[in-house]
């Protein structure tokens, strides 16, 4: 049997993914004979096709949009990162049985850590602009940090009110917020994230005004592309402390690489350059 590992990124589409370019990077500085590669599989493939993976000699995947819902039911263990997010980022196979994690959770929050040494999820209310999958792991990682006080904006304050209910819990305070509620949600806010896609290459810019915001403030924009955003640049106009998307991206990989082949990768600015490539 080959000692060739294997893993991949599950997507539909999955032409865009950085996740080749980044284990690659990991493969060869470590000397590993492995592969890492995308694989485009539709929706309605996946029940048949994650089986199969194991018994081509895959160890493990991720999984990007759609999949990362409809992998639930598929798996045989989830652990409680992905059972509060209710999104599996990352499979592995062992002894005949399909394994889960989210691994977001942990990139979003060791990036922050490291960006902003001495952070405190309970330094003052937080404000998450967004409630999609991506909101999900930014919101457990708060609360399990020990957030006190989170306020959600969304578009549609329905879908914030279904969020802030999933994570409530004695102690905390959830608030639901629509775009017209967003100014006075972000006063005296000492972190704001943003987790919707605006800001992004080919989307709309936000609107929404940092002003109110308390001084040294964070704001953390999980797009990366750019990876200067419209916000970021907002922010560091008034002084505010800022991170970028592409660190959560990185350190999300980090577990997800020790599973599939072994070796706890380091993240520098070598790795940072050949993604960013």
């Amino acid at each position: 049997m080959s000692d060739l590992k294997l893993a991949a990124v599950i997507g539909w589409p999955i032409h865009h993914s950085r996740s080749p370019k980044l284990h690659g990077h990991w493969l060869k500085q470590y000397g590993i004979s492995g592969t890492y590669i995308a694989l485009p599989i539709r929706p309605d493939d996946l029940a048949d096709c994650l089986p199969r993976l194991p018994k081509m000699g895959f160890t493990g995947c991720n999984l990007t949009i759609p999949h990362k819902e409809i992998v639930l039911p598929l798996v045989d263990e989830i652990d409680a990162a992905a059972q509060a997010v209710g999104a599996v980022n990352t499979v592995t196979f062992r002894d005949g049985r399909i394994f889960g994690t989210n691994t977001d959770v942990y990139g979003f929050m060791e990036y922050l850590r490291v960006s902003v040494p001495g952070f405190r999820a309970d330094a003052g209310p937080a404000v998450v602009l967004g409630a999609g999958g991506a909101s999900r792991a930014v919101l457990y990682g708060l609360v399990e940090a020990g957030a006190r006080e989170i306020r959600v904006v969304n578009r549609s304050k329905a879908r914030a009110e279904a969020l802030i209910q999933h994570f409530a819990r004695p102690g905390l305070t959830l608030h639901a917020v629509d775009e017209a509620g967003a100014a006075e949600a972000v006063a005296g806010a000492s972190l704001l994230v943003n987790a919707t896609s605006l800001g992004m290459t080919g989307q709309p810019d936000h609107t929404i005004t940092l002003d109110g915001l308390a001084a040294g403030a964070i704001v953390y924009d999980l797009v990366y592309s750019p990876l200067e955003t419209s916000l970021l640049r907002q922010a560091k106009a008034r002084g505010l402390r800022t991170v970028d998307g592409l660190g959560m991206l990185l350190y999300q990989a980090k577990p997800a690489f020790e599973r599939f082949f072994g070796v706890t990768p380091e993240i520098d600015d070598a790795l940072r350059a050949a993604v960013l490539a």
